[in-house]
């Protein structure tokens, strides 16, 4: 595990941008929530850890328990952990186990003989720092 986010002393789930240039929600949680795990909306208000297959809205900035209120980073550079290599200036998802890993670019079909899905709302941010292993701590530009 690389700190590669070039703030050592900062801790994963750490806004590293001004606050000014940040947006940070309060909503509640709904499940136990740790800080730096990307959560999703999983009610109206109301945030869950990200398990998989749900639209990520931001990271979290502080461990809470179910029905507490959330501080959630919805714009803004945060430092997170990657789940494995993810290029900077990367698009950046979600991944389970609290991580984010490199989003994927889809195939377009530009005939228009085929359907597909565009997953724009799987997009959690760019990478700031390139990431080369699992667990390597990068810092994330929010732009969800």
């Amino acid at each position: 595990m690389a700190d590669n986010s070039g703030f050592p002393e900062c801790e994963v789930g750490d806004v590293i941008s001004s606050l000014a240039d940040s947006t940070i929600l309060s909503l509640e949680a709904e499940a136990d929530v740790t800080k730096g795990w990307p959560v999703y909306l999983s009610s109206d208000l109301k945030v869950s850890p990200y398990t998989g297959n749900e639209n990520a809205i931001g990271i979290a900035l502080q461990t809470v328990s179910a029905n507490q209120p959330c501080p959630v980073c919805v714009r803004g550079v945060v430092k997170v952990e990657a789940a494995g290599a993810i290029t900077r200036g990367a698009a950046v998802q979600a991944s389970a186990n609290g991580k984010v890993t490199q989003l994927s670019d889809q195939a377009v079909d530009e005939g228009g003989t085929s359907t597909y899905t565009i997953y724009y709302a799987r997009k959690l941010g760019i990478a700031l720092c390139s990431a080369s292993a699992d667990g390597d701590q990068i810092l994330l530009l929010i732009t969800k």
